[in-house]
């Protein structure tokens, strides 16, 4: 008898925990077609920016946790000595310190909020750092025709339920994923997904693809929180200038 009173007990409990997870998920502001509304703006709260792996701290770099799944990226053996040679040289090498933009996906998780803009047919992400600005094409139309080499990519997708799925192609070589130097080729491919878990926070996990360096395809994963203060917009980082203003005072 007490088993029997235990387990409904356990079960009751259950169930009761299940309810704010329901209530968030119904509590999603949705768009006029039903899907969730992803606009607003956003952040990370990691330190992925300065190394997707787990990290100590040092001189101008927060220590912090990983980003990978496993805490490993499987570097073929050339592209993991490229990556040990970018580490050392990483004040200099690191292409965001030359002012450029980050890449996809490192600009999602670089310390600084965007502002996502959505309608039926596209999203459109707008950061504050460096000015960057993705579009997410949702309408159904395929990438074009390649080879291309972009910044940020291609990016087209689609809706899974509630998750926004992304792909996207068609790179430059010339970004990191972080200050630690990790690395990737033309060669590489993404898919986002971008899952609502509540109000104000969105499960950001995207798929690394890309021969020409790894292994094998690997994962990275993090939230993404939704800013709340009041009156609350997008500034201006703009790394260039402050690069071009440096340079000038260096040769006065």
């Amino acid at each position: 008898m007490r088993h029997g009173f235990a387990s409904v007990l356990v079960a009751a409990l259950l169930s009761l925990a299940t309810v704010p997870a329901a209530a968030q998920v119904a509590a999603l502001s949705r768009t006029p077609d039903g899907r969730p509304n992803l606009q607003g703006i956003w952040q990370v709260l990691n330190t992925a920016a300065w190394d997707i792996l787990d990290h100590q701290a040092r001189l101008g770099v927060p220590a912090g946790q990983g980003v990978v799944d496993g805490n490993e990226i499987p570097y073929k053996p050339a592209a993991l000595a490229q990556r040990r040679q970018n580490l050392e040289t990483r004040a200099t090498a690191d292409p965001e310190t030359k002012g450029y933009l980050p890449g996809m996906p490192r600009i999602m998780y670089m310390p600084f909020p965007f502002q996502v803009f959505q309608t039926a047919d596209e999203v459109v992400m707008v950061f504050e750092y460096d000015r960057g600005v993705r579009n997410i094409y949702t309408n159904g139309t395929p990438h074009p025709r390649g080879p291309l080499n972009w910044w940020m990519g291609d990016s087209r997708g689609r809706w899974d339920g509630d998750t926004l799925v992304v792909d996207v192609v068609y790179f430059t070589d010339q970004t990191w994923f972080d200050r630690a130097g990790n690395f990737h080729s033309d060669a590489l491919h993404l898919v986002e997904r971008y899952t609502p878990t509540g109000p104000d926070h969105i499960n950001y996990e995207v798929t690394i693809d890309d021969p020409n360096v790894f292994t094998k395809p690997w994962t990275m994963r993090m939230v993404l929180y939704r800013r709340k203060e009041p009156n609350l917009r997008l500034l201006e980082y703009d790394p260039g200038r402050f690069m071009d203003h440096a340079q000038a005072e260096r040769e006065k």
